[in-house]
C-alpha cells in the first residue's frame, strides 16, 4: 500500500464512526446510512488519489454519503411518491458544518444511547455499539467477547432490525432514564479502550485511536452525567493509557515490572489519581475500585499490598474468574510466585481456554524453576494468541527458556 493509500485509509478509519453517526440522523436509520457511508468511501477512493484530502474529510464524507443516498432513493423508487417525499426530506436536512462540534458530539451521543437501549438484549447492544458508534470489525468484536464472528454478526442484523421495528428513538434520554441506561454504555466504552489497549489482532499490540476515541467518549459522559462510575471509568482509562509508550519496544510487548516508568504519561497520570481521590470518597463500584487498583502501580513502583486489597474488594463486587486471576498474579508480587500459582492452579476448570491463564501459570512456573512446565505452559498459551506482539513476547520467553 502506498503511503498516500494509506492515509487516505487512516483518515478514513477513524472518521467513518463519526460520519455515520450523523448520517443515521439524517437518513434515519442503520441501513440507508451505512449504504451511504460505503458509497462516500468509494467516492473518496475515486476523488481523494487525484485531489489530496480534503480539509475537513468528515464533512467531506457526510455530505458526499448524503447526496449519494438521494441519488438512490429517487433510482430504486423512481415512481414512489413516498421515496421522492423522503429524498426531499433528506435534502432539507442540515448538515452539520465544520464549526459545528456541538453538533457532531449530539449525533454520536444519540447513537451510543440508541445502540444501548434497555430493548436490546446486552450482548446485542455491545456488539452493535461496538460496530456501529466506533467501527470494529465483527471479528475484532467477535475476538474481545471469545465469540464467534457469525455469532456476532447475527446478534448485529438482530439489533438493527429490533431498532427499527420497535421505532427506538435516536435520543439522548432525559434525566429520569439515564442513570438505568449508563452501565451498558460505560461496559461498551471499556471493551473499546480494551481493544486499542490490547488489539485483539494485527502486527501492533496498540491501537491508540481507539483507547484516545474510549477516552473522548467517557470525558463525553461525564459532562453529561454526574455519576461516579463515569468518571471512575475515565480515570481509570487515562492510567492506563499513561503507561502506553513503555508498554511496547521494538514492536514487543514489555510487561509492567520490565517498564521504564520514567515514560509514563505524569500529566494523565496526575489526571486519573485525581479522579481516582474523588470517586473513593462515595461507594465502591465496578470502575472506581480499578481505578484504584491503576492508581497503586505508580513512577515510583507498586504497592502490592494496598492492590491485593483493591482485588479483594473487586472480588465481592465481580466475582469472576479473570479478576481471580488478576488477583492470583498480584498476590504472587506480593506473598511469591509459589502463592500465586496455588491460586492460578484453582482456576484451571474456567480458564482453560484462555490465553492469559496460560501465559501467567507459564510466568509463575519460570520464575519458581520449573523450567519444562513453563515451557508447556508457554506453547499453550502461544497456541491461543493470535495477536501478533503477543506471540512474538511469548515467543520470546520460549527461547528465553531453551539451554
Amino acid at each position: 500500500m502506498s503511503d498516500a493509500a494509506a492515509a487516505i485509509e487512516a483518515v478514513y478509519r477513524a472518521e467513518a464512526p463519526r460520519v455515520l453517526a450523523t448520517l443515521i440522523r439524517l437518513l434515519g436509520g442503520f441501513d440507508r446510512a451505512e449504504e451511504a457511508l460505503h458509497d462516500a468511501w468509494l467516492a473518496a477512493l475515486d476523488s481523494w488519489p487525484r485531489k489530496g484530502i480534503p480539509a475537513n474529510p468528515r464533512a467531506w464524507l457526510v455530505s458526499a454519503g448524503r447526496f449519494k443516498a438521494i441519488d438512490r432513493i429517487r433510482r430504486e423508487a423512481r415512481f414512489s411518491a413516498a421515496s421522492e417525499q423522503l429524498a426531499q426530506q433528506i435534502e432539507l436536512h442540515a448538515e452539520p458544518d465544520e464549526d459545528d462540534a456541538p453538533a457532531i458530539v449530539d449525533d454520536q451521543l444519540r447513537l451510543i444511547f440508541t445502540c444501548c437501549h434497555p430493548a436490546l438484549a446486552p450482548d446485542a447492544q455491545v456488539a452493535l455499539t461496538l460496530r456501529e458508534v466506533c467501527g470494529l470489525t465483527t471479528e475484532a468484536i467477535a475476538a474481545a467477547h471469545l465469540a464467534k464472528p457469525v455469532t456476532i454478526a447475527q446478534r448485529i442484523v438482530r439489533a438493527k432490525g429490533k431498532i427499527r421495528d420497535a421505532r427506538i428513538p435516536y435520543v439522548v434520554p432525559g434525566p429520569e432514564e439515564l442513570p438505568e441506561r449508563i452501565e451498558t454504555v460505560l461496559q461498551v466504552i471499556y471493551l473499546v479502550f480494551n481493544e486499542g489497549y490490547l488489539a485483539s489482532s494485527g502486527d501492533s499490540a496498540l491501537r491508540t485511536d481507539l483507547c484516545a476515541e474510549a477516552i473522548r467518549l467517557a470525558r463525553l459522559l461525564a459532562t453529561l452525567i454526574d455519576e461516579p462510575e463515569v468518571r471512575g471509568l475515565l480515570a481509570l482509562m487515562l492510567l492506563q493509557d499513561a503507561r502506553r509508550t513503555a508498554r511496547l519496544r521494538d514492536g514487543e510487548i514489555v510487561p509492567l515490572e520490565e517498564q521504564d516508568r520514567g515514560l509514563w504519561n505524569l500529566t494523565q497520570i496526575a489526571e486519573g489519581q485525581a479522579l481516582v481521590r474523588q470517586v473513593l470518597t462515595g461507594r465502591f463500584s465496578l470502575y472506581s475500585v480499578q481505578a484504584a487498583i491503576a492508581a497503586s502501580h505508580s513512577p515510583d513502583g507498586s504497592d502490592w499490598p494496598r492492590i491485593v486489597a483493591f482485588y479483594d474488594m473487586l472480588m465481592r463486587i465481580d466475582p469472576s474468574p479473570i479478576v481471580a486471576l488478576n488477583r492470583a498474579v498480584a498476590v504472587a508480587m506480593r506473598d511469591g510466585p509459589a502463592a500465586g500459582l496455588a491460586l492460578v492452579e484453582q482456576l484451571a476448570e474456567d480458564l482453560a481456554d484462555y490465553r492469559l491463564w496460560h501465559a501467567a501459570r507459564a510466568d509463575l512456573l519460570r520464575r519458581l524453576g520449573r523450567l519444562d512446565e513453563a515451557k508447556r505452559a508457554y506453547a499453550a498459551a502461544l497456541d491461543l494468541t493470535v495477536q501478533e506482539a503477543e506471540r512474538r513476547f511469548i515467543q520470546r520467553r520460549l527461547r528465553q527458556l531453551q539451554p
